[in-house]
């Protein structure tokens, strides 16, 4: 299959210095305001971004969830007033509202976009997080609670009346009229429960950017569970990128950006991430411990950004050669999807779509995205 390529929308505001604005780091969030950082996250400057991927051949862009960045389904439904084709994966947290709201919502956004709506389904993976909204399950409950959601959503899809009873979920009478086109489910985790409900539910498993070998072994293990319950995957994987026309620039701005990081803030930071019940984070995690002095982890692979950041927190750098290379190794392995984002995210969709797309074309790996399918 050819490569997607996705870029992401920073909905906790840009900047061209501070690794962590891309993420939570402290107890409470590091939620940010027009006043503290250099580009607020607002429909004007998120809105540039979209369109500019959109014309750089980009399929769609993620933008995020959690208390510290602005709603992904509000703010979307917005841009694709200024988008054409641009598709947006909005990541959300099943648990927070009913299956059946999410499924009028995403029937609701296919409709009034015509049919650009991509569902990354997250179940959080820390539980201070979620007491923020509300939430008290527990890690297990939550997987639980997610493969009855999607169980009901899917269900809802077909347009029947749905009735459903489990443990999390009580629905009666409920149906969709006139249901559009749904949108593909993506899903990530590292657990046996997210590999669980991935392989039962998902239509896409993500992973962050582990070095291959690693990515490998994991994705060994979705197949043989999608297998188990009749299914297969397609595979994506969540990663930063730093590229430029010669190899050495591209490390030089690795090492500019590490030269801005605070100790104290990384210190703040890796105490937050050891206390997470992800597994992916802990997996992150491990591949730097921390240090700052070993953070090339495979060829053209740098964990650095995982060092403030939590969640994805690993960069391709090196030249656009280097970064498409190193991107054809990931799909040899058999991901088709790839989610980039870098450090300003307007200027860096710009290296990436005029130098590593390009590259990838000429190697016969991208194909431009295609018109939006809208029927049922």
């Amino acid at each position: 299959m050819p490569i997607v390529l996705h870029w992401f929308l920073p909905t906790n505001g840009d900047s061209r210095a501070d690794l962590s604005l891309g993420n939570a780091v402290g107890v409470t969030g590091s939620r940010v305001t027009e006043n503290g950082v250099e580009r607020a996250p607002d429909v004007g400057y998120i809105g540039q971004i979209a369109r500019s991927a959109e014309q750089l051949g980009f399929h769609a862009a993620l933008t995020p969830t959690s208390s510290w960045c602005e709603d992904g389904w509000v703010l979307t439904a917005g841009l694709t007033q200024v988008t054409e084709r641009f598709r947006f994966l909005v990541a959300f947290r099943p648990g927070l509202q009913s299956p059946t709201l999410s499924a009028q919502q995403a029937a609701t956004f296919q409709r009034i976009s015509g049919g650009r709506l991509l569902l990354n389904v997250v179940t959080g993976g820390d539980d201070a997080e979620q007491r923020r909204f509300g939430d008290h399950a527990g890690k297990r409950e939550r997987y639980a609670r997610a493969a009855e959601f999607l169980h009901v959503v899917r269900e809802l899809w077909t347009g029947e009346t749905v009735d459903y009873e489990g443990k999390y979920y009580d629905i009666q009478g409920a149906r969709l009229v006139s249901p559009p086109r749904w949108p593909d489910i993506y899903l990530g985790g590292s657990s046996p429960e997210a590999i669980d409900v991935a392989a039962r539910h998902a239509d896409v498993y993500l992973t962050w950017g582990e070095p291959p070998e690693q990515v490998a072994e994991k994705l060994d293990r979705v197949r043989d569970a999608a297998a188990g319950v009749g299914r297969e995957l397609r595979f994506g994987i969540r990663l930063h990128a730093i590229a430029r026309d010669r190899s050495e620039e591209a490390w030089a701005e690795a090492d500019r950006l590490l030269a801005g990081l605070d100790p104290a803030e990384i210190a703040r930071a890796q105490e937050v991430q050891r206390a997470s019940q992800s597994e992916g984070q802990r997996r992150m995690t491990a591949l730097h411990g921390g240090r700052t002095d070993a953070l090339e982890i495979a060829p053209n692979l740098w964990a650095g950004v995982g060092l403030v950041r939590g969640g994805a927190g690993t960069a391709l750098v090196g030249s656009h050669q280097e970064v498409a290379d190193r991107i054809e190794e990931y799909h040899d392995l058999g991901i088709d999807e790839f989610v980039l984002s870098g450090y300003p995210h307007l200027e860096e969709a710009y290296r990436v779509g005029e130098g590593v797309i390009p590259e990838l074309r000429r190697r016969g790996l991208v194909v431009d995205p295609g018109p939006v399918a809208v029927a049922s």
